[in-house]
């Protein structure tokens, strides 16, 4: 059995959740989230919670009950609060400008590089050098992130490029001697 599947979901106010079949709907005042749940995993709405009920088969399908409940938790807090992850370029002339839903990003190459955000994907730059990337969907701020961060991810030399903000670098020791 799950530990974490066997938790009921709280439902915030504001927040309206819909099941129907396998589909899960979730809205709030950021937005409206929908996913397809696994076969053999059912949710149920009662008493202002969300309870994922175990499958049908345990032995087959047991860790898709705390899947299941990870994943609608993260819609509910998706839709009323929103996830953010912050990034950091490090290195002399890195910067980014945000025009509309293109990311200009300048990381040390000939030219700039214009990275087009998804759709319910928002970046804010701040002081030109910290990029914060925002929306509902925790799976698509994360891949954002990631695919930023891929434009130049950090060296271990000297440490330039863009890392999450608060990631550790690990730093080689470069040439011995002259």
């Amino acid at each position: 059995m799950s530990r974490i599947g066997k938790m009921p979901v709280t439902i915030p106010s504001g927040v309206d959740v819909k099941v129907e079949g396998r589909k899960i709907t979730v809205k709030g005042p950021k937005g409206l989230l929908s996913r397809e749940i696994p076969m053999g995993v059912q949710v149920e709405v009662r008493d202002g919670a969300i309870h994922v009920l175990p499958p049908s088969r345990p032995k087959e399908k047991t860790a898709f009950q705390g899947l299941v409940r990870s994943l609608v938790n993260n819609m509910v807090i998706g839709v009323s609060g929103g996830f953010q992850k912050d990034l950091d370029m490090v290195g002399v002339g890195y910067r980014a400008l945000s025009k509309g839903n293109i990311l200009e990003i300048h990381a040390g190459f000939s030219h700039p590089v214009e990275f087009r955000l998804p759709e319910g994907i928002t970046a804010e730059v701040d002081k030109s050098n910290r990029i914060s990337v925002k929306g509902i969907d925790k799976e698509k701020v994360g891949q954002t992130a990631a695919d930023i961060r891929a434009v130049r991810p950090p060296e271990p030399y000297k440490g330039k490029g863009i890392q999450y903000t608060g990631e550790k670098i690990r730093r080689k020791a470069g040439k011995a001697g002259a």
